[in-house]
């Protein structure tokens, strides 16, 4: 639902001159398939192993209880992910200027908290 929320937000996102750019551990072909399924025109990148996650400190590993609810739910990490590592980012966003500042950001570790679309406008117009 957050890509799509973006999505609807891209006009205005790209009229202020900044590009959106979503980072996943998905494999290729699953964040291709959500980029097509929900009709994305930005970017949808795989984050192999996490390791820009890492860098950024959101990473977590899903507790070995929690594995078998999300198979439950069909949501097979490993399949996805393409990796046994069981890590997950905690959902971020970051508004990062040309010469690489990160002029505002958000994280929570409760991953239904995302930024507004129209926060992320709100940053866009500060700069």
């Amino acid at each position: 639902m957050e890509l799509v929320a973006l999505q609807w937000a891209l006009p205005e996102i790209e009229s202020l001159g900044a590009q959106l750019v979503a980072v996943t551990p998905e494999k290729p072909d699953n964040s291709l398939s959500t980029r097509e399924k929900h009709d994305l025109t930005f970017e949808v990148l795989h984050d192999v192993g996490n390791r820009v996650a890492e860098a950024y400190g959101l990473v977590f590993v899903l507790s070995e209880k929690l594995r078998p609810l999300y198979n439950q739910f069909g949501i097979d990490l490993p399949a996805s992910n393409g990796d046994e590592s069981f890590s997950l980012p905690i959902p971020a966003t970051y508004v990062i200027t040309r010469d690489g500042t990160v002029a505002y950001h958000f994280a929570d570790a409760d991953y239904t908290k995302r930024l507004e679309p129209d926060e992320i406008v709100a940053a866009l117009k500060k700069l």
